[in-house]
């Protein structure tokens, strides 16, 4: 019942009932009784107001003494309780709104509780990370400075080990600031329509170079139709493949490492697969490695650097492109990557 209605009711029960009351009683006595007919009535109005009053107290009063409690609890930061809906009038509207407010203000703290956790977990490892090329950088100059590098042989071994440990704190920071700009969506896309056969293929010749400069031995094959064609945004999904590859690289315990490449046509998407016979991922770390900082076995991880977010990266680009990924993967076997992205379709001028 709408308080509105409420008040009403009120009104003519306090306003009409005496009068009714008042009306019969001096129909039904003499005249000379008029005193006690007053008396009487006094009592009726008092009684039907105190009713009344109690009525309206359960109705409001309880319920805002239950809102001034629950914004007290939000003061001191308390989220945890609930705001329950005794009536359907505006009070209990009010405490609905109240506590979706409540539910929405938990959700908020307990991301960011998430988010505090994760920065600062990511500044963990960006020490980390920094500090060990930092340290061999250090060491090697040192060794410059001391003359250990005596000879023009080992002088060039220190300084390629230099250069190669201030590539990998760039690579690094390239990461983190593609990470920045991806979590907050200000990263340029440049979509264009380009032949699926094609763009993959130059893909692969590029990683076939590369990994064969590695001693990695590498397999592409494309199942897809000359005419078919995607929309994308070429360097980003090149982005998304050597990022893949790079993991599958960086975490083999194989002295042979095998990289595989496959492009399928399924249905109204086209789905790469890529696959590596690295040491695999536990199942229990499986629905986990997409996530932003996670890193399965962080013991072993650590000494291979990295931020723990090139995973995050790329399932970031893949969903802004329209597609999905997932893996599967086997310990001490290997693991494979599957991305898949939407054909392009053209659509009839008539439709």
């Amino acid at each position: 019942m709408k308080l509105k209605t409420k008040l009403v009711i009120v009104f003519m029960v306090v306003m009409v009932f005496p009068m009714l009351f008042t009306g019969v009683m001096t129909r039904a006595f003499v005249p000379e009784k008029a005193t006690e007919i007053q008396q009487m009535y006094l009592i009726v109005v008092s009684i039907t107001a105190a009713l009344l009053i109690i009525w309206i107290y359960c109705a409001v009063s309880v319920p805002l003494q239950k809102l001034q409690k629950a914004a007290r609890n939000i003061k001191e930061g308390n989220l945890d309780f609930e705001i329950k809906a005794e009536n359907d009038d505006e009070i209990g509207q009010l405490c609905r709104d109240f506590e979706e407010m409540r539910l929405r203000l938990k959700v908020q703290a307990e991301e960011k509780v998430a988010f505090d956790r994760e920065n600062k977990e990511l500044i963990s490892n960006i020490s980390h990370d920094l500090k060990t090329p930092i340290t061999a950088i250090k060491g090697y100059v040192e060794g410059i400075m001391d003359g250990v590098a005596d000879t023009p042989e080992k002088m060039d071994r220190y300084i390629r080990t230099i250069y190669n440990k201030a590539n990998e704190m760039n690579l690094l920071i390239n990461e983190l600031t593609l990470y920045s700009k991806i979590d907050t969506n200000r990263i340029p896309y440049n979509f264009t329509t380009i032949s699926a056969k094609g763009y993959f293929g130059d893909c692969a010749e590029d990683l076939s170079v590369e990994l064969e400069s590695k001693g990695a031995e590498f397999t592409y094959r494309n199942f897809m139709d000359d005419d078919c064609k995607v929309i994308v945004d070429p360097e980003q999904l090149r982005r998304v493949i050597n990022n893949i590859v790079s993991n599958s690289l960086k975490y083999t315990d194989k002295p042979k490492v095998e990289i595989t490449m496959d492009v399928k046509d399924v249905g109204d998407f086209i789905q790469i697969e890529l696959g590596d016979n690295g040491r695999g991922i536990a199942a229990k770390d499986l629905p986990f490695i997409f996530d932003r900082f996670y890193r399965a076995d962080a013991s072993r991880n650590s000494s291979k650097g990295g931020s723990g977010i090139g995973l995050s990266i790329v399932k970031k680009i893949v969903e802004e492109h329209g597609g999905n990924i997932w893996a599967t993967s086997e310990e001490g076997v290997g693991t494979t990557m599957y991305f898949v992205i939407r054909k392009y379709q053209e659509v009839p001028v008539n439709e």
